[in-house]
This record gives structure tokens, C-alpha cells and sequence, in this order.
């Protein structure tokens, strides 16, 4: 369960992690007065569940009173990668010395905790972490030992951020462990020209599994989330969108996240998590291209399932049965293995599908998968 923006905010005001002062509008006149009460500039930001807000235009600076309602007016409804602005925040806005990136992450792989920090925070991480990799530390974090104040100031010095970012290390991790959080970021945590230390943005995803214990959130007003995954979750299905260009289906949730890096791999993005589990029927196949073919980032289309207790030919015939209810429009490449993996191929065959393509091992099924994808 993704946070907005606000309520992350909301979470770091709670533990101690300094914030500038911000209020949420839902209506350019409440908008105009926030900034009032601000003392008159503002930056007003869009509240939706996706990053990549500052490039959509989701965050502008207003003057005035008079220009942060004019600047809700024209934010509030637009659409920022498939998410409906139903809401704004507007936050004080403060003189940037230098911006950082700091997070926690679970990483499944291992067992533990991932620390990510860098000193080069911003709109840019993700072409810094890509193009420059050395310049974002991973260090990783035993549950049992936990962030402790010399672990902060080893991950601090290894980032090279602040000596004042080691209590934000130690508060965000607090929030991990507390909130039953499977992520949180602060992007960018800043340095002022007067020194101080301050979370300008912020993103906390946390566990699914403990809503029960997060009530609170569950009274915010959900109909802004991703279209896609809205109409995913209707159908049963385990789906979550990513900013990629390679849709993907398997059949567990291992062998997904293993294909989706190996997508990554091959030079392509993955366009999305989506786990069929142990069925492939041919409703469950229908549903699940059509909401990946819905997503008009991807180009091309990966099936990537291990046949065990549903043999592949099943498979198969679920996926030319979904091939008939469902018009294909983008190249899809089918890896099948395992459990009568011979004879679900020659069902492919016998369809004959122009779009469908078929391939041996992952690797190769995904490096096909990239191809299509970058010449379409």
C-alpha cells in the first residue's frame, strides 16, 4: 500500500524528521488560502501514487496567494502517468544548498534490508544511479542488528552526506520497523543555506499484509490509484505497474521477479509484475494481456511459465483460448518449460499466431522480448 506524499510527510513530522510546513487542497480556493497562511509562496505539488511528478508538471512554485490558485486550478484533474490530481499540497518552500537520496528497502533476494543514499538526490537519481552508479551506496541491513546510530554514520560516510543526515538515517529506519514498511524514500532530503536538514519529498510504501494494523490510512480516498492496477486487482489479479516497455506474465512470484531482471538485463524496462500463480486458464490469460496490452508503454509482451502441478500444455491452451477473446496487438514471446512443455509448444504451433513468437530458455525469451520492444 502506497502513501501519498502528504501522509509520508505526515509520518516523517511524527518521528522527528524535519519537514517544511505544508497543508492539502482540494480546491483552488483552498489552495489560495494555505498559501495565505503560508505566507503567501508556495510550492504546490500534485498528490497521485507515481513518481516522475516535477517532469509531468505536478510541481510548480506559485508567487502569491492569487498564482497557487490559479496553479491548483490548472493541476487539479490532470492526469499524471494514468493517475487523475485530485488533490494538491502546498509545502513552504526553502533555499536548496544541496540535495541527497536516502531509502530502505526490502530486499526479498536475501533476507534483508537494503540501505540506498547518495549525495546526488533530485528529478536526475535514476540517470545517476544508471549512468554512474558508483556515485549510489547499497549497504545492506540485518533486521536483527537494525540501524543503530554507527550503522547511520557508516552509510552517511560511505554516501558521502552530512554528519546532520545520521538522525534522519536512525528516525527513517524507525519507520520501517514500526509502520510495517516495506519501502521508504526521501527524495530529496536537502540541505538549506541556512544549514538545515529537511525531507523535502517523500514516498513509504507499506506491507499489504499489515493493514490491519494501519487503519488510518485506509480512510484516504483511494479513486486516484493506477487505472491498471485498479482494474487488475478487480479481475484477482497480482499486478503491479512499473515505467517499462516489456509486459510480463509467469507463473510464481520467484520465477517473475526473475524475469523481470532478466529483461533488465537484455537493456529493457519491465512494464510490470504480473503472477498468474498456479492457474493459466484461459480467463485468467485473457485478463491478464488485457490489462497489459491497456498500458500503452508496452511494446511487447513476455509469458514466461515453468509448468509443475499446471502442466505447460494447459498453458497453452490458455493462452489460444485467450488469443481469441483478446485482440493481440503487440508481439508476445512465449517461454515454456517444465511439466509437458513439448506439447504446449506444438499447441503454439498449430495456432500460428503472426504475433506470437516462442523461445526456448528465459534468457533468450527475454532478450527477444527487448528486441521488439526497441524496434517497435
Amino acid at each position: 500500500m502506497d502513501l501519498y506524499e502528504h501522509q509520508a510527510r505526515e509520518l516523517f513530522e511524527e518521528y522527528g524528521i524535519p519537514v517544511p510546513r505544508a497543508e492539502v487542497a482540494h480546491s483552488p480556493e483552498e489552495a489560495r488560502e494555505i498559501a495565505r497562511r503560508l505566507g503567501g509562496r508556495s510550492v504546490v505539488k500534485a498528490q497521485v501514487k507515481t513518481g516522475g511528478r516535477g517532469k509531468a508538471g505536478g510541481v510548480k512554485l506559485a508567487a502569491d496567494p492569487a498564482a497557487a490558485q490559479l496553479t491548483a486550478r490548472h493541476m487539479l484533474g490532470m492526469d499524471i502517468k494514468g493517475h487523475t490530481v485530485g488533490k494538491v499540497m502546498l509545502a513552504q518552500p526553502v533555499e536548496v544548498e544541496r540535495e541527497f537520496y536516502v531509502s530502505y528497502v526490502l530486499d526479498r533476494a536475501v533476507g534483508r534490508f537494503l540501505a540506498i543514499a547518495s549525495a546526488e538526490g533530485g528529478m536526475e537519481i535514476e540517470e545517476v544511479a544508471a549512468t554512474r552508479p558508483e556515485a549510489v551506496v547499497r549497504i545492506p541491513v540485518d533486521p536483527a542488528e537494525g540501524v543503530t546510530t554507527a550503522k547511520a554514520a557508516r552509510i552517511a560516510d560511505a554516501a558521502g552526506l552530512p554528519p546532520q543526515t545520521v538522525d534522519v538515517l536512525v528516525r527513517l529506519w524507525e519507520i520501517l520497523t514500526r509502520e510495517d514498511a516495506l519501502l521508504v524514500e526521501v527524495n530529496p532530503l536537502v540541505r538549506t543555506t541556512q544549514g538545515r536538514i529537511l525531507a523535502l519529498d517523500g514516498k513509504v510504501t507499506l506491507d499489504d499484509n499489515a493493514r490491519f494494523r494501519q487503519a488510518r490510512w485506509g480512510d484516504e480516498d483511494d479513486t486516484h490509484e493506477d487505472p491498471l492496477e485498479a482494474a487488475a486487482a478487480a479481475k484477482g489479479l497480482t499486478y503491479v505497474r512499473l515505467d517499462g516497455e516489456v509486459g510480463i506474465i509467469g507463473n510464481g512470484a520467484g520465477l517473475v521477479m526473475s524475469t523481470l531482471d532478466v529483461v533488465a538485463g537484455c537493456g529493457a524496462r519491465p512494464a510490470n509484475f504480473l503472477d498468474i500463480g498456479g492457474g493459466a486458464s484461459a480467463q485468467i490469460m485473457a485478463d491478464g494481456l488485457s490489462v497489459i496490452l491497456s498500458d500503452p508503454a508496452v511494446k511487447s509482451v513476455l509469458v514466461n511459465v515453468f509448468g509443475g502441478i499446471t502442466a505447460c500444455d494447459a498453458v497453452a491452451d490458455g493462452i489460444v483460448r485467450a488469443l481469441d477473446s483478446v485482440r493481440l496487438t503487440k508481439p508476445l514471446v512465449v517461454r515454456l518449460d517444465g511439466n509437458n512443455a513439448a506439447r504446449g509448444r506444438a499447441i503454439l504451433d498449430e495456432r500460428a499466431h503472426p504475433l506470437v513468437q516462442q523461445a526456448t530458455t528465459m534468457d533468450g525469451a527475454a532478450r527477444r522480448a527487448a528486441d521488439l520492444a526497441h524496434a517497435a
